[in-house]
């Protein structure tokens, strides 16, 4: 008679020490958890701080679920020392390149010896760490991938050495031949200054961003399964590049957990601006998530909710145009952080002014808001381009000759979203195409229940 393997699935997760890395790989836990698999998550000492502080002023009440009985918080050093500035990004990747594997060695060590049945089984690390994943393979782990941007944002990542082979790319990560690059027909090119690592004023800061990016081809080689926050039929054509690409997104959230802290969000949400949303007509309101900015949104005259982090003012007082907050004070609220998932999904949102990072993307396209895109950073150019030119689901806001975003441009886009229908319908389709995708029997469904598959074997 065969013996029966009474050890249980047991998933180490390890997000890169980011809001938008922490949160999609939170969500991935949630969903894992869900079916009965224990789940260890894994922030830096830092970011971990952080959560339980932001989850300390929530005016959410910790109760306990199955969920959350099967998702243990842990942290471990990020290698930096107090004197050190903790929100340099380069200096803790280089401290965390260093520091980690040791870190996380010691760390399965102590969950292994502590309960021989529930081993760690397998490792999923954020594509911009997943150099850890070789230490996931010295300790028996099955090691797993998982990419929180789009699979058009790993494509390009991945065909670095290509281009740098072919001479599209110099050293430095810049386009040599034309000013493009396109990997498919049917995936928006790329122009010189919408590469993820791109930064046109300042050549070494984008080396950096570009050695890190072409990093991701060693997690390439150290595993056998990529898990991608998207889904076969957002993006077909950059899913079909990668015969290991498991699609399993968009993975949203909009029931937020029992416990605060399982939220991993970095700052408390104001829950207040739901109750504002609801006194507010259908379709009505633009949520918007970033001097000009400020009086374009007065000069189109509709109700607004922005949420203007204190964090990004380096903890000053945010400076608004004299007497601005007055002068809208009828229309208009302004929240240091918002529960994004439940604002997008209310009733009264009718636009949404986004940067266009890749969770705020698929939490609009979810949500069947028309978008007003205002990039800056990353993989937000190519993200827009997807919103404005393949899905037809959103505008972009120009700058002037000057580079400014002038309040004209602003009330003058505000206005055309609002009037546009065909940007509406598209919106609504986009919404019916996520919908299908992660529901009962859909592509991402069945990509996730595969996977959950995997792990208990």
């Amino acid at each position: 008679m065969a013996i029966m393997n009474s050890r249980k699935p047991h998933v180490l997760a390890v997000p890169f020490a980011a809001q938008g890395h922490v949160k999609p790989l939170m969500k991935l836990s949630r969903q894992i958890a869900k079916h009965g698999i224990k789940v260890t998550f894994v922030n830096i000492e830092s970011v971990h701080e952080q959560i339980v502080s932001a989850a300390k002023k929530s005016d959410e009440q910790d109760e306990d679920e199955d969920e959350e009985d099967n998702i243990a918080m842990t942290s471990i050093p990020d290698g930096i020392s107090s004197e050190d500035d903790k929100s340099d990004t380069f200096k803790l990747l280089e401290s965390l390149r260093s520091t980690m594997p040791g870190f996380l060695t010691d760390l399965i060590e102590r969950i292994n010896s502590s309960n021989g049945d529930e081993k760690i089984s397998c490792v999923i690390a954020d594509v911009t760490i997943g150099w850890i994943l070789e230490t996931a393979e010295k300790m028996g782990a099955e090691p797993v991938v998982f990419m929180p941007s789009s699979a058009a944002a790993l494509a390009m990542a991945l065909h670095i050495p290509k281009l740098l082979e072919e001479g599209s790319l110099d050293e430095n990560g810049t386009i040599t031949r034309g000013e493009t690059i396109s990997l498919s027909d049917n995936i928006p090119v790329w122009t010189k200054n919408e590469l993820c690592w791109s930064v046109s004023n300042d050549l070494k800061i984008q080396k950096i961003f570009f050695d890190c990016t072409s990093r991701f081809q060693k997690a390439a080689h150290q595993t056998k399964l990529f898990l991608c926050n998207t889904s076969q039929e957002l993006e077909s054509s950059a899913c079909n590049l990668f015969p290991n690409l498991l699609p399993i997104g968009p993975l949203l959230d909009p029931k937020a957990p029992k416990s605060s802290s399982i939220s991993c969000n970095f700052h408390p949400e104001d829950e207040s601006c739901i109750s504002w949303l609801s006194n507010k007509p259908s379709k009505s309101v633009i949520y918007v998530s970033f001097d000009e900015l400020a009086l374009g949104l007065e000069l189109s005259g509709r109700a607004f909710l922005w949420v203007v982090r204190s964090d990004l003012a380096n903890g000053s007082p945010v400076v608004y145009p004299n007497g601005f907050l007055e002068r809208v004070s009828e229309f208009g609220k302004i929240v240091q952080w918002a529960p994004q998932e439940k604002v997008l999904s209310h009733g009264s949102v009718g636009c949404f002014m986004s940067h266009c990072g890749w969770n705020s993307t698929l939490e609009g396209l979810s949500n069947g808001v028309p978008f007003l895109c205002w990039p800056y950073f990353v993989d937000q150019y190519h993200n827009r381009n997807y919103v404005c030119d393949k899905w037809g689901i959103g505008l972009r806001i120009y700058s002037d000759e000057n580079g400014i975003r002038t309040r004209y441009e602003i009330k003058k886009k505000i206005d055309m979203v609002f009037c546009d229908d065909e940007l509406k319908g598209n919106a609504l389709k986009m919404k019916e195409i996520c919908e299908k995708s992660v529901g009962e029997g859909g592509s991402s469904y069945r990509n996730f229940e595969t996977f959950v598959d995997r792990l208990r074997k």
